[in-house]
């Protein structure tokens, strides 16, 4: 599992003074790519070998308000790899106060082909590297 530091912009803000709620999936967006990142792999260098990784299910559970000014810090793990889709968990905190839990389900897919692929299949390497990241958690 890996942690990422966020400090909530004015702009992601509501009429209230909270987090917008949509923007916790952006979070979790900027959580999966470091994360990633934090692993050796790179989105771009993904993308550039014709693997993609579109959501396909995302969910948020929305436990306490995050306000501008909080420092938040998002644990990311993946949850299951499987030769076609990967799927990541995500908990924002505030301190040692969970503010919200999730999940993002991504396919692994190829744009040039427009279907979905067998990562395991399609890019050995990169199959192996999430499996071991997997166990690593």
């Amino acid at each position: 599992m890996k942690e990422i530091k966020i400090n909530p912009r004015y702009s992601e803000t509501d009429q209230m003074g909270i987090i917008y709620h949509a923007n916790y999936l952006v979070w979790f967006e900027v959580a999966r790519t470091e994360t990633l990142q934090k692993y050796g792999i790179n989105y771009k260098e993904m993308e550039d070998q014709d693997i993609m990784l579109p959501v396909i299910e995302a969910n948020c559970k929305y436990k306490s308000s995050a306000k501008y000014g909080d420092e938040i810090t998002i644990k990311t793990s993946i949850a299951n790899m499987g030769a076609s889709r990967v799927k990541f968990n995500y908990t924002v905190m505030k301190a040692d106060r969970i503010l919200a839990e999730g999940f993002t389900e991504h396919a692994f897919m190829s744009a040039k082909k427009g279907r979905a692929i067998n990562l395991k299949k399609a890019n050995e390497f990169l199959y192996n590297q999430l499996v071991d990241i997997t166990k690593k958690q």
